[in-house]
């Protein structure tokens, strides 16, 4: 069976084969997968999907790849939805499919004057990859704001769920636990705010942001939570690994909670560091580091 050919007769929509996942995740890890699909719409989103489970073909959602890590050939398919991408404004609520990049979004918003959403603006992620991992910064996240989410369930039906069912804790939600969902689009509720004031700490926390994190160099962020009353980053340099390097993975000398691709970082490199990570922490301190990154079989 070859699923390439396969999938192009349902015209669905864009097929990539043999895509490099360098163009497709922030990190720009070397790596590819067997093929990526763009479904049009929903219909072809099913269609997809159906095909896939009935002939047991590994797949997955992807948003803008800025959370996950992935071994150097990811053997299945990738489902893209960029073309999940509307915008409606009305009054204090938007609806926005779950393709739109958040960080992209959180800026529009917050210089039309809404407020609530300025926590997003330095979150490289799709809308519906935020409801999945419930995305957040400075003691916000998606929780906070998503009045509900627009999905298809595992029998192709199309269900709209209340923030109450969405189920967020920190970094997680119901989607997180229940892979078989996906998210076809959000609905927000903001209030208005001043503008002025809104972008003066936008702009503030850019400003900090691009001295205190290494965002010159392809990264997925923060690798670690931080422990209760502690700090990751603390954490990691005590144990002597700013700086380290497995090949072109390393542990950023500007903020030690960063992993970063000097290079052609491989996927398997990075998770090696992160669990020789893991392991030196718990041994010296007795502190479990959880991941917030995740692994891609």
């Amino acid at each position: 069976m070859n699923a390439v050919q396969d999938l192009k007769k349902l015209h669905i929509g864009k097929i990539i084969n043999n895509p490099s996942l360098k163009d497709y995740t922030t990190y720009k890890l070397f790596g590819s997968a067997k093929c990526i699909v763009i479904p049009d719409d929903e219909e072809s989103l099913i269609s997809t999907l159906k095909y896939l489970r009935e002939n047991n073909i590994k797949h997955m959602i992807l948003g803008n790849g800025s959370n996950v890590i992935f071994n150097s050939y990811y053997d299945g398919v990738i489902i893209k939805l960029d073309n999940f991408n509307g915008l409606k404004i009305i009054n204090n609520q938007i609806i926005v499919g779950a393709g739109y990049m958040l960080n992209k979004l959180a800026i529009r918003l917050s210089r039309l004057g809404f407020t609530g959403m300025e926590f997003a603006c330095g979150i490289p992620g799709t809308v519906g990859g935020a409801v999945y991992m419930n995305a957040g910064a400075y003691k916000s996240d998606m929780g906070y704001i998503v009045t509900s989410a627009k999905v298809l369930t595992p029998d192709y039906k199309i269900k709209i769920m209340k923030n109450k069912d969405l189920d967020f804790h920190y970094r997680s939600s119901f989607l997180q636990n229940h892979k078989d969902y996906v998210c076809l689009e959000v609905t927000i509720t903001l209030i208005k705010g001043n503008s002025e004031e809104i972008i003066d700490l936008i702009e503030e926390r850019k400003r900090r942001r691009l001295e205190t994190q290494p965002l010159e160099y392809p990264s997925a962020g923060s690798v670690f939570r931080n422990p209760e009353g502690d700090y990751a980053g603390r954490l990691i340099e005590e144990i002597g690994y700013k700086g380290k390097n497995l090949g072109d993975a390393k542990v950023s000398e500007k903020h030690a909670n960063f992993i970063i691709n000097s290079g052609n970082a491989k996927g398997e490199d990075i998770k090696e560091l992160i669990n020789d990570i893991k392991f030196k922490v718990k041994e010296k301190y007795d502190i479990d580091l959880k991941v917030e990154q995740e692994f891609i079989e």
